[in-house]
């Protein structure tokens, strides 16, 4: 028995993807049907180069958190394709502030459709490490501070709601703000509305939670068209969701000053009139407006840096 688990849990990996019967593996310390050891975590997050979560996952630095707040779609694009990530980004939300930015790192969560036997099996490995059940709980009360709640829970909207108002200003609590993506549902609208924490979800019921199954907690979950890794940068405006990889957050957010420098420049060239689009955007078409802006783009992010630096 034992065997067969490894050569499970090492499909598992080789394929990204949450096999239940894993669950027989001792490693995995949380009781929960499938995880990522804290090697599993360093090993498929290797390119991040920051510090760590004590169990592997990446922990991007709260000073970049803080200025992935002014990113928008668009800058956020532009480098992940670039670099070849296409599929990085979920819409299609409901959108809870819409006017309220989200960011954070994601904590990530998978249910699947219940199935009794495995149901059983799970439980009896709960208890076996001192956990009574596996319920959204489970995973709720190992949030931190930062934190985005990423939930795969297939879409569903009937017993699909992964929280209702109370369990929301937990979870609110619990990450300072973080947020909430759920591909699924929650509950309580009216109460939870009252709660200045970002959330998108795909709808909302009335129902609680059920006829289903916690399966992993920080493995590999999909949102939509997207894979999310634990650790990923999580950044949300009132059009979707992106999920940055650690690695690529210090490019996104460099050249996000660029584009922001950039286009203050054309909008300040159109204000004074005298110019049409085609002469400024995209890049300047006469020499000497050329050279103006590239003069203003390098006094500017000069001035951009200092000011971080000062800070």
């Amino acid at each position: 028995m034992k065997n067969t688990a490894n050569l499970l849990i090492n499909h598992t990996k080789a394929a990204l993807c949450v096999l239940v019967i894993s669950l027989f593996a001792p490693r995995f310390a949380h009781a929960q049907l499938s995880s990522f050891s804290k090697q599993d975590l360093m090993d498929y997050t290797a390119q991040e180069p920051f510090e760590r979560f004590p169990d592997g996952r990446p922990k991007v630095p709260n000073d970049l958190l803080e200025r992935a707040r002014e990113l928008s779609s668009e800058e956020v694009w532009a480098v992940l394709e670039q670099r070849g990530f296409h599929n990085q980004y979920a819409d299609g939300f409901q959108i809870l502030h819409p006017g309220k930015p989200m960011v954070g790192r994601a904590f990530t969560v998978q249910f699947m459709p219940l199935r009794p036997d495995i149901e059983e099996i799970s439980r009896n490995k709960a208890k076996e490490h001192g956990t009574p059940r596996l319920t959204n709980q489970t995973a709720i009360d190992m949030l931190q501070p930062g934190d985005v709640l990423v939930v795969d829970i297939f879409g569903k909207k009937v017993n699909g709601t992964i929280v209702g108002d109370n369990l929301f200003y937990y979870v609110m609590k619990a990450t300072n703000s973080g947020g909430l993506v759920v591909d699924g549902s929650i509950r309580d609208l009216n109460g939870i509305s009252e709660i200045a924490m970002p959330a998108y979800f795909r709808s909302v019921d009335p129902t609680p939670i059920g006829n289903v199954m916690l399966t992993g907690i920080n493995v590999p979950v999909r949102i939509g068209g997207v894979t999310v890794m634990p650790g990923d940068l999580v950044v949300g405006d009132r059009e979707g969701v992106y999920l940055i990889p650690p690695q690529l957050a210090k490019e996104v957010l460099g050249r996000a000053d660029e584009i922001r420098i950039h286009d203050e420049w054309t909008k300040k060239k159109f204000d004074e009139g005298k110019y049409k689009s085609s002469e400024i955007y995209s890049t300047p078409s006469d020499p000497k407006l050329l050279q103006e802006y590239q003069e203003y783009f390098k006094k500017r992010l000069e001035e951009l840096r200092k000011q971080r630096n000062a800070k």
